[in-house]
């Protein structure tokens, strides 16, 4: 993303929060972003073969399945409900995991099954004008296949994608599981972009507090980057009981060798999740700090206005006294009165000034 571009925090709420009163095991979408049709980017690859194929129909995907090969199906388009249900009659997925894939308020989890693995995750991305995205996806992890699904178009896995096509690295030599890392650690190594940034903004923050520099969207702004971190952290902090879960996981489909790249990934969603901890409390913080500027501002300027209503209770006194109406005031009736008076009143408002300043109160 070029740098010029602003990246903005906001963040949209998901039109419901779950399906009600629906028999367990209903597929039914739940979220925002709605597709015509269904998108499927199918990449078949081993050590010495590579092939990629696009499909508006899932039945297209399906003659890919090959024992000696590793398949990744990549299906755009939750709202499609339908073919999510035909691809996993195929794959032989159980109903709830059909459910929890079209329902993107899922949270992060895993759940084990006898043939494969379920994934649920969250991807944190900036989009095109520089908006925060936090998307639902949702991976199916078998012996020989990686089937993710997508609310729509655009994620973070156009490095894995690079990497299996010019055969960079250890993909093309490794299995279904290793694939599972590699789409995890895309996905966690966009977090530290996100974290990255919300750090940018709060020294930004800081700088504009510090340097008096305030404008009126000044708190508006602080207060969409702590909602965003609210759902930030509500989305990531669960993947770090799923990693760890994972790393631990005996299972046949996890490759022991594959375990120590899990545990890489354990470091890297713990440094994460505690510097989202440590920014949330920064952003608390840069709050009660423009509070207490801006209750300072408020005391200076009472201070200059009691200082100078201090200076003139003395001066109006004196005027009050000698704007009575009496007839036998002594001074009335001197020809230098009106001199002396102001000579007092000056003199007056000088003594008073310079005590403000020994008190260093000016």
């Amino acid at each position: 993303m070029a740098k010029s571009k602003k990246k903005r925090l906001s963040l949209r709420r998901p039109k419901s929060s779950k399906a009600l009163n629906q028999i367990p095991g209903t597929v039914t979408y739940v979220g925002n972003k709605e597709s015509n049709e269904t998108l499927l980017d199918v990449i078949d690859f081993n050590a010495e073969h590579y092939e990629r194929f696009r499909s508006k129909n899932p039945q297209d995907a399906l003659k890919f399945e090959d024992e000696s090969k590793i398949t990744w199906i990549n299906i755009d388009g939750l709202n499609n409900t339908e073919e999510i249900e035909k691809l996993g009659k195929y794959f032989e997925l159980h109903p709830l995991i059909l459910e929890d894939i079209a329902n993107t308020n899922q949270r992060p989890k895993i759940d084990e099954y006898q043939d494969y693995l379920f994934v649920v995750a969250k991807m944190l991305y900036y989009n095109g004008d520089g908006t925060l995205q936090i998307e639902h996806i949702s991976l199916v992890i078998g012996q020989d296949y990686v089937l993710t699904f997508q609310e729509a178009g655009g994620d973070v896995f156009d490095g894995v994608r690079e990497r299996i096509e010019h055969k960079k690295g250890r993909i093309r030599n490794r299995k279904a599981d290793y694939l599972m890392f590699a789409l995890l650690d895309a996905i966690i190594d966009n977090y530290f972009i996100v974290v990255e940034d919300i750090s940018e903004k709060i020294e930004g923050f800081e700088d504009q507090i510090f340097l008096n520099d305030q404008d009126e969207d000044l708190v508006r702004e602080i207060q969409e980057l702590k909602r965003a971190i609210v759902r930030i952290r509500r989305s990531v902090f669960p993947l770090r009981e799923v990693l760890g879960r994972l790393e631990k996981l005996n299972h046949p489909i996890i490759d022991e060798n594959t375990g120590n790249y899990l545990r890489d990934l354990v470091d890297h969603i713990i440094q994460i999740s505690e510097n989202i901890d440590i920014y949330r409390e920064m952003i608390w913080s840069l709050m009660d700090m423009y509070m207490t500027t801006i209750s300072n501002k408020m005391n200076e300027v009472m201070k200059v206005l009691t200082i100078m209503a201090s200076i003139f209770i003395p001066l109006t006194f004196i005027a009050g006294i000698y704007g009575m109406n009496f007839e036998y005031i002594p001074e009335l009736q001197w020809r230098y009165s009106y001199f002396v008076l102001w000579g007092v009143m000056i003199i007056v408002f000088f003594v008073m000034l310079y005590y403000f300043k020994r008190k260093k109160w000016l």
